[in-house]
């Protein structure tokens, strides 16, 4: 029965990673223990955040959208993902595939923006940190976190309803471990060149111009770094900014490899195994990258623990 946009295929088939069995068990430990890990470290520091009163600044508002984005986003693709080591055919639903667009697209664009929110943030914070509690106003972060929501919206929907308007007559096996766009737009059995300019036009607005808008930041912020004649203030801006820049450069930097290029030059294997840092390594280690280098974090992390040690110690007494 063909689908409403007149395609043949009612289902797909996720080719994963690899075909070789001896790598499916090992690498499903690995995965379930990745998704884990993210899933645990995400939700650590959004309770973190939500229960210390110190951390309710706008630095940590940002940090916790964050981290609910990276929370989310690993579900969208995880689970299934994961199914591809332990099932002979992993089979998702067309409506279901393009769920899963929709939901992988508004979750990474989203993201983009809000590690350019954080770039800005900081930029007001170190170098205007007089006019800070002014110019990052509760009501202007919230306009700014509205900004990156609206913008993953406007993204996914550009893209899923571009894909909606394309067949798929046979082929139906998808060279990924998810309904990415360029494998999908491989199996298209009508032109796609329309999804392709758009492609080009929303990835290439959610990624130069976040990159730009991020560096231009950050060389701004280096120049105000090096004036400080206090080394305990260098090395606290410093320890900030080095851990956002470890998460843009993962996250924009195998982002860009993956998509700003034709999908027809033949590199989709090769995607896969980038596409594994935008889409696991980060939202693992983001949780990390933000606290370990983070005092702050570290404080807040020690007195939740005190305090759950004392309410044990005393239950036990009582």
């Amino acid at each position: 029965m063909a689908s409403k946009n007149d395609s043949l295929v009612t289902e797909f088939i996720l080719a994963g990673l690899t075909d070789q069995p001896e790598l499916q068990i090992p690498l499903f430990l690995l995965f379930l223990g990745v998704y884990v890990i993210t899933e645990v470290g995400n939700l650590g520091l959004i309770i973190l955040i939500m229960t210390n009163s110190h951390l309710h600044t706008p630095m940590y508002y940002f940090l916790f959208n964050l981290s609910f984005i990276d929370f989310c986003y690993s579900s969208v693709f995880t689970p299934k993902m994961s199914m591809n080591f332990i099932l002979e055919k992993n089979i998702i639903s067309y409506s279901g595939c393009m769920a899963q667009l929709y939901f992988f697209c508004f979750f990474v664009i989203s993201e983009c923006c809000m590690l350019t929110i954080m770039a800005y943030d900081r930029y007001v914070a170190i170098c205007n940190p007089l006019l800070y509690h002014v110019t990052m106003s509760h009501q202007v972060c919230s306009w700014l976190l509205g900004g990156a929501y609206v913008m993953g919206f406007a993204g996914a929907m550009a893209h899923t309803g571009c894909m909606l308007r394309l067949s798929f007559c046979d082929a139906n096996i998808i060279n990924h471990y998810m309904c990415d766009i360029l494998p999908l737009l491989q199996l298209s059995c009508t032109s796609t060149y329309v999804n392709e300019l758009v492609v080009f036009i929303v990835v290439g607005i959610n990624i130069i111009v976040p990159s730009v808008t991020i560096f231009t930041s950050y060389a701004l912020i280096l120049s105000n770094i090096l004036s400080m004649s206090s080394t305990e203030g260098r090395s606290k801006a410093f320890s900030t900014c080095s851990s956002h820049l470890i998460a843009v450069a993962l996250f924009f930097g195998s982002g860009s490899f993956m998509y700003l290029k034709p999908s027809s030059s033949g590199y989709i294997d090769h995607s896969k195994i980038y596409s594994i840092i935008y889409t696991n390594v980060g939202p693992m280690l983001n949780p990390f990258i933000y606290s370990l280098r983070n005092k702050d974090v570290q404080l807040a992390l020690r007195k939740t623990l005190r305090r759950r040690m004392f309410s044990r110690t005393g239950a036990g007494f009582s």
